[in-house]
This record gives C-alpha cells, sequence and structure tokens, in this order.
C-alpha cells in the first residue's frame, strides 16, 4: 500500500543582520522626523551605539542607498534623501479634471482616514508611539501625515493622496488643525483605528 507524499515545509528565510539594521535606521529616520539633507549619527557611533560591527552598518548604509532613503558622501558621512515622488503614471485611471473641489477633498480625507486606520492597526506600538508622540514642537500636518503613511504602509492609499493633494492641498495651520491632528496622533498611538478615522473628518476644510 503506497504511502501518501509528506509535504515539507519551505525553508525559513533568515534575515540578514545588515537588513534588519536597515529598516530600524529607516524607522529611526521617520522616528526623527529627518529630512533631505539631514545627517545621519557617524558609522563608528551608529556601530557603537546598536552594538554591531561597522562593516555591518556599512552594508545597511548600502542597501538604504539603493533604495534612495541616504546618500553615502565620501568623507561627509550619510546624508538622508526624501522619499521619490509619486510617478505620474499613479492613479492615472481616475481623472480629476473637472470635479468640484468639495468633492475631492471629501475623497482626500477619506483617503486619510483609510490611512488613520491603518497606521492604528500597525502592530509595533512602540513605532507608533515613537512615530507620534507629543515631543513639545507644534505638531504639523506634512509630518504627521508623513509617519502616518509610514505606520500606515499601504502604498496605493498614498499614491492616490499624492493625487488629489493638489486640488486638496494640506490646510492652513490653525487651533482647530492641531487639535486634529493631536487627536488622530493619540488614536493611532492607543491603536483606535474607528477613532484615528473618525479625527480625519473634516480636517482639510
Amino acid at each position: 500500500m503506497a504511502k501518501n507524499p509528506v509535504n515539507r515545509l519551505s525553508p525559513v528565510r533568515r534575515e540578514r543582520l545588515y537588513e534588519s539594521l536597515a529598516a530600524h535606521i529607516s524607522d529611526f529616520i521617520e522616528a526623527q522626523g529627518l529630512v533631505g539633507g539631514d545627517r545621519l549619527p557617524p558609522e563608528r557611533q551608529l556601530a557603537q551605539e546598536l552594538g554591531v560591527s561597522r562593516a555591518t552598518v556599512s552594508q545597511a548604509l548600502a542597501a538604504l542607498e539603493t533604495r534612495g532613503r541616504v546618500e553615502v558622501r565620501h568623507g561627509v558621512g550619510a546624508m538622508v534623501r526624501d522619499p521619490a515622488p509619486a510617478s505620474p503614471d499613479a492613479g492615472s485611471g481616475v481623472r480629476l479634471e473637472g470635479r468640484p473641489v468639495r468633492e475631492v477633498v471629501v475623497a482626500r480625507e477619506a483617503i486619510l482616514a483609510g490611512m488613520a486606520r491603518s497606521a492604528a492597526v500597525n502592530p509595533q506600538s512602540s513605532l507608533r508611539l515613537a512615530m507620534l508622540a507629543d515631543d513639545g514642537r507644534p505638531r504639523s500636518f506634512e509630518h504627521t501625515m508623513r509617519s502616518i503613511r509610514k505606520l500606515a504602509d499601504a502604498p496605493l492609499l498614498a499614491d492616490l493622496d499624492d493625487m488629489m493633494s493638489e486640488q486638496a492641498p494640506a490646510p492652513q495651520a490653525s487651533p482647530d488643525l492641531l487639535r486634529a491632528l493631536d487627536a488622530v496622533a493619540e488614536a493611532i498611538i492607543a491603536g483606535d483605528p474607528t477613532a484615528a478615522a473618525v479625527a480625519c473628518q473634516g480636517m482639510l476644510d
């Protein structure tokens, strides 16, 4: 009697140390709100603080340079690069020309709410806290949304948001906007996706 074939498990891919370190450095860039032109600590300092070899740090920075996240300059060190802008073809199946501005604003708020909801269920609670906790500085729409995008990890929603941002631009700074940003940040930190989404309603008005 023939035996049933045994289903073999595929080997588990072990992530290389430098790949984990690259992800950690990328998270650090987002958490600190670093932007294009800001310089990272020297390799020697990174190696000491992270408990790894300089060779591993060099590999991690090389990986981030390949992804366009940093630029390593000889004699200067690693400089942060802003993420590449969304492709002009992103969302090309949707046409916004001729649509009422109010309609685009409502659609963009729905997209922001979707990203906020996704950010709130990010399993890394420490990362949510690091990126959105009150650090004593005035909270801005741009920085808050950049952090939410990172936590949401929803490229399609981000592309759609970029597409709509010209007709439904970021709101002007105001006490109402600050309260809304605080509310969405607190909801995401607390891991409450419903409250995070609700806090986005009216944010672009």
